[in-house]
């Protein structure tokens, strides 16, 4: 079964010009962790989604995939 979809985190970084290390520096993630949100592995908790859209100063919406 192929992984779902689930977040545009990478998109938004590329659209933005920042990259994944930048992102886990500003929240103090590793940065496996936060590749794997951007490869849609393993998705963030809603408290972080939310950290991450003030950083990256988007709607929480901007950074879901909608179906």
């Amino acid at each position: 079964m192929a992984e779902q979809k689930l977040n545009r985190i990478k998109e938004v970084l590329r659209e933005q010009g920042r990259t994944n290390k930048w992102l886990s520096a500003q929240l103090g993630k590793n940065e496996v962790t936060v590749s794997r949100w951007c490869r849609n592995v393993q998705q963030p908790d809603l408290e972080t989604l939310y950290r991450i859209a003030r950083t990256l100063g988007v709607g929480v919406c901007t950074l879901l995939v909608e179906e």
